[in-house]
């Protein structure tokens, strides 16, 4: 009964003669590799290639560089369709995986592997959220980005189970290049299912994939805002697990696990509560918990023994996940202002540049704030970043007519 419901309910979503089924299967894989690939390598980081906390936002650094680059690749190629680009994101993700299977432990190969594998990440990002916005139905937008993420969801919950319980059982001797040569067969077949992507959706017109129009001024501060806060979590977030509690990748896998247990629940909610109250309810509510969240996650080590302050960490690390999924809420502001689905397509593209600009600075300078000035002043800069992102959607001006 539950299947057919979900079934029915992706019918009522999606528009019958779209490509969304090879879309969604494709980002299902894909989040299973991811799971593989993540839940493995914060730990592979920390204790085979020996990266410390400057190390790791050196890495991060280089990592989200690609975001930044993405604009000007874009452009490059304006002429390709959002379908082709998104099977040229999955080709380089292939290219990336490989090289992190292969190439030997250094920090430098290590870095490079990363970036690549990022690149084709970076370029799906965009491209995902325009065809779900594509494919969906009038009126059911928020509810196909929400079931875009439920599907990336359970396919990195599986993947992070498979490392629990693997690493758990060889808990002497991690098995870490293997898991990354299954991560990269898995990488394959995601991109078989994202050729089988048919439809040719039109090219920009204007030959621009940098596009900036004033109406989108308050959006990309949110991006950047946005980009900021999110990026403490999901570099140090982990690390400090890692490096200030000890987990090991049996554990962190565990909890990204749960993270995606409760993102896969959350995400069709939170979708549905966009469609209902609207963006920008969601926008400014979401940061009320955040700064919570920042505060435990900064200050825990402070206020419990380590056991418990470990434990307190890990579930405000979930809580962050969770409230995380609110940056869908933008995609659907800027449906809401576009006058065409080119301009949805070219602005959420720019967008995921514009939070790099100012992602990257905070992942290269993260580990210094944290070995220099300590974690609390690391998650107190996220607390307050997230607040200026809800009062700068507090002034977003909604036509109560739409």
């Amino acid at each position: 009964m539950k299947k057919g419901n979900s079934l029915t309910n992706l019918k009522e979503t999606f528009r019958p003669d779209s490509m969304y089924k090879a879309l969604l299967l494709s980002i299902l894989i894909t989040g299973l590799a991811y799971g593989l690939y993540k839940g493995m390598l914060d730990n592979y980081l920390a204790e085979v290639v020996g990266m410390g906390e400057m190390d790791r936002g050196i890495t991060e650094f280089f990592r989200e560089l690609p975001g930044i680059m993405l604009v000007f690749i874009l452009a490059m190629f304006y002429m390709l369709s959002a379908s082709a680009l998104y099977k040229a994101g999955a080709v380089i993700m292939l290219i990336g995986m490989a090289m992190i299977s292969v190439l030997p432990p250094v920090k430098v190969l290590a870095t490079m592997a990363i970036c690549i594998y990022s690149l084709g990440e970076h370029i799906q990002l965009g491209m995902k959220n325009t065809l779900s916005l594509e494919y969906a139905n009038p009126g059911h937008g928020g509810s196909a980005l929400g079931a875009q993420n439920a599907s990336y969801q359970i396919g990195t919950l599986a993947g992070y189970l498979v490392i629990v319980v693997v690493f758990a059982f060889f808990a002497e001797k991690q098995p870490y290049k293997p898991f990354f040569l299954i991560a990269t067969g898995l990488v394959a077949v995601s991109m078989i299912f994202a050729f089988r992507i048919k439809g040719e959706s039109k090219t920009d017109e204007s030959k621009r994939r940098f596009y900036f129009n004033k109406k989108y001024n308050k959006f990309y501060m949110l991006e950047m805002f946005y980009g900021a806060r999110k990026q403490v979590f999901f570099t140090f977030g982990p690390y400090v697990l890692i490096l200030f509690y000890g987990a090991n990748a049996a554990t962190i896998s565990l909890l990204f696990a749960v993270s995606a247990v409760a993102c896969f629940f959350a995400s069709p909610v939170v979708g549905k509560i966009i469609d209902t109250l609207g963006y920008k309810v969601v926008m400014v509510a979401d940061t009320l918990i955040l700064v919570i969240v920042c505060f435990f996650y900064g200050f825990a080590h402070h206020l419990f023994p380590m056991e418990v302050a470990f434990i307190v960490c890990c579930i405000n690390y979930v809580l962050d996940a969770v409230i995380s999924l609110a940056s869908m809420a933008s995609n659907l502001y800027v449906q809401d202002l576009s006058d065409t689905q080119e301009e949805v397509k070219a602005t959420i593209s720019t967008g995921v540049s514009i939070n790099h600009a100012i992602t990257i600075f905070i992942a290269l300078f993260g580990g210094w704030i944290w070995q220099t000035l300590g974690i609390e002043l690391l998650f107190i800069t996220s607390a307050i970043l997230g607040l200026c992102n809800s009062a700068y959607a507090a002034t977003i001006k909604v036509d109560k007519k739409k």
